[in-house]
């Protein structure tokens, strides 16, 4: 429960009146990150619209018009106006509408906006986070560059706009505006301004809530989409120097506020509404996407019952449930390796059980052929003996003197001479 907050009067100066200027010193001894992401088709006059806006010179290439998919190119500068350090961050997105199949072209630019809030909060996770020093590259104005058709606006500039509104904060600008009549130019607003509400496209609204800005930003929010000009030339006008484009019918000057709305948009971009565009980013896109990726790492501000739950016990509950189904997954494999074991033993066992098969019909022919040797030994054996025997008989009969010849054929009848083939 929340104690009651009292109300005091102080006797005397204190000094805590000085915050605001120790946080004025701090931020100017720090410097600002200021990033923007430039969407539109090749050719819509994106950079020289940037260098028009900060009044310098980026030294973009120009962009080819035949690659296969969107490529977002970023660039970071060092700005320094007064005593004022500014990180400027510039993404092109090079290549964006000039594939024949379009459907795709958006999906880079979200895959990038996405990444640029996961290296932030990554960062912020960290054990030992480095945050003063962290370069910030979420994206804090999306300036989207609308083609000068003065039809309405195209199914890829829908498309894009409904899938980044809650992601980064859009500001539509018609480029190229001094190429249609300022007739035509209001009907073309008014046509985008009905197609983004019929399609429910959450454009940046200037916020009203500060009173120093309330009404400038009130009435600023009545002239978006910006109609805008960009020119790197300087041209004599009068007796002063001024950004313009000169054509044979005449010169329209950048910053002449009846000529376009550069100078509206300057004022809102970059000398009233800076500040709150990286707050907004941080506030409320960064935070949705922080809340998005925290619930998909299971975290929770509230139990199952629908009390509060601290990240601590949090990471307490996910751990035990880690490790619950780090045990159930130990156990599965387990048994997988004890049905595997099995299997491998009954396909030893069989191969066991053919090995002893094949082992026993070896031994049994291994039998019989030592039994057909042992019955040839035997005969051989018979015949060695039959023929001592007669030789024996021819020795007694040669020296006894015995008159009776022994002829071969006598011989021959008396000696068995058999044949086994082998």
């Amino acid at each position: 429960m929340h104690e009651k907050v009292r109300n005091l009067s102080l006797s005397g100066a204190v000094g805590f009146d000085s915050l605001p200027d120790q946080l004025v010193n701090k931020s100017l001894h720090g410097g600002f990150t200021f990033n923007i992401l430039c969407i539109g088709e090749t050719g819509l006059g994106k950079s020289t619209l940037l260098d028009s806006l900060f009044n310098t010179n980026f030294n973009a290439h120009p962009s080819p018009h035949n690659l296969s998919s969107v490529k977002l190119k970023s660039n970071t500068f060092e700005l320094q106006e007064s005593n004022v350090q500014l990180k400027l961050t510039i993404v092109d997105t090079v290549g964006y509408g000039d594939q024949i199949n379009k459907e795709e072209s958006f999906k880079p630019i979200l895959e990038y906006v996405d990444s640029q809030f996961e290296a932030y909060l990554q960062e912020e996770l960290k054990i030992q986070r480095c945050m003063p020093s962290y370069h910030d590259t979420r994206i804090h104005a999306c300036l989207y560059f609308i083609c000068p058709t003065g039809h309405g606006l195209k199914s890829i500039d829908l498309l894009c706009m409904k899938k980044l509104d809650n992601k980064i904060n859009i500001i539509p600008l018609i480029s190229k505006a001094d190429t249609i009549s300022k007739t035509e130019l209001q009907k073309f607003k008014e046509r985008i301004n009905q197609e983004l509400a019929n399609n429910h496209v959450k454009i940046y609204q200037f916020p009203g809530d500060d009173d120093a800005v309330s009404e400038l930003n009130v009435s600023m929010n009545s002239h978006l989409p910006f109609a805008v000009i960009g020119s790197n030339e300087l041209i004599r006008v009068g007796n002063k120097m001024v950004r313009a484009r000169q054509y044979p019918w005449g010169t329209v000057q950048v910053e002449n506020e009846t000529h376009c709305d550069f100078v509206k948009l300057r004022e809102m971009l970059i000398r009233t509404n800076m500040e709150d565009l990286r707050e907004q980013t941080h506030s409320k896109h960064y935070e949705l996407y922080r809340k998005t990726r925290l619930e998909q790492m299971g975290f929770s501000d509230v139990d199952s019952d629908n009390k509060p739950l601290s990240f601590q016990q949090t990471c307490e509950k996910k751990m035990a449930l880690h490790h619950q189904e780090l045990q159930e997954k130990e156990e599965d494999m387990k048994q997988q390796f004890i049905l595997r074991v099995k299997e491998k033993e009954a396909q030893l066992k069989e191969a066991e059980k053919e090995l002893q098969s094949k082992f026993e019909q070896m031994k049994e022919e291994n039998t019989r052929e030592k039994k057909k040797f042992e019955d040839y030994q035997k005969m051989l054996e018979d015949d060695i003996t039959e023929f001592n025997r007669l030789k024996l008989n021819y020795s007694t009969q040669q020296l006894s003197g015995s008159h009776h010849t022994l002829s071969l054929g006598t011989l021959g009848k008396g000696v068995r001479v058999r044949r086994i083939g082998l």
